[in-house]
């Protein structure tokens, strides 16, 4: 092998090339890197979920998220509900009650009583975290609702809790006045900030969070980061081809 004058290993100039393109690519692709992950932090940053109760049943030891809204489902006697204050994307992702669905625990004290059913309720106003802003959310109650055969879980709730506030929708708002204003209102993810809105519903009124608005992000950013990993694909090839 032939030596420089210092005696070095002589270096092929086709070598000298490639390792001078070496770091550029490099930087190229690390770039593309960087800026992907800032995309998609962006896109998560600005995921958004609402504020609002959502409801529950108790199937005797877990929770379920209620398929129908309180002004509709008429609940047997002996059944278990809650309605949990969080802020929630959807359905998928709601916090459930935070005391186990437990029926005679919570009607211990409530005789049976002819022509009456027994409802038990959880009624969880949630954490600080989900809190309006200057608001503090009251502590985690339990209530045995003696009702009408035929009342709704909103009328037993209404026999325990009042003051219920809805809105022009029939939304429920506020339990036992918490909180004292909003509505179901979006609250964005990056900032805590929150503008009027409600959550999507089910055919049947049940609040729930909007359905594919939030979580990750959106597919024009999706499309964006292809394109900008296309370009640095692209820019690669060009390079090797110029060897």
């Amino acid at each position: 092998m032939s030596r420089t004058p210092e005696g070095s290993a002589a270096v092929n100039p086709a070598q000298a090339a490639a390792a001078r393109l070496r770091v550029p690519l490099v930087s190229l692709l690390a770039a593309l890197v960087a800026a992907s992950a800032v995309l998609l932090g962006a896109g998560s940053a600005q995921a958004a979920g609402y504020r609002y109760w959502s409801f529950w049943e108790g199937n005797g030891k877990n929770w379920e998220y209620a398929t129908q809204g309180p002004s509709v489902l008429r609940p047997d006697d002996g059944t278990v509900q809650g309605f949990r204050f969080a802020v929630s994307e959807d359905s998928g992702d709601a916090d459930q009650p935070r005391r186990a669905p437990d029926f005679g625990a919570i009607c211990a004290d409530t005789p049976a009583k002819d022509g009456r059913k027994r409802v038990a309720l959880v009624i969880d106003p949630g954490t600080t975290t989900d809190a309006p802003d200057g608001e503090k959310p009251p502590a985690l109650r339990t209530a045995c609702a003696q009702v009408a055969p035929d009342a709704s879980s909103a009328e037993a709730l209404a026999a325990v809790a009042k003051p219920l506030r809805y809105d022009d929708s029939a939304m429920l708002c506020a339990i036992s006045g918490y909180p004292r204003t909003g509505c179901g209102e979006q609250v964005s993810g990056d900032s805590g900030s929150a503008k009027p809105s409600e959550p999507a519903k089910t055919s049947d009124g049940q609040d729930k969070g909007e359905e594919g608005d939030g979580g990750g992000p959106s597919v024009g950013l999706l499309v964006g980061i292809g394109a900008v990993l296309l370009l640095g694909i692209a820019a690669v090839v060009q390079a090797r081809r110029r060897r």
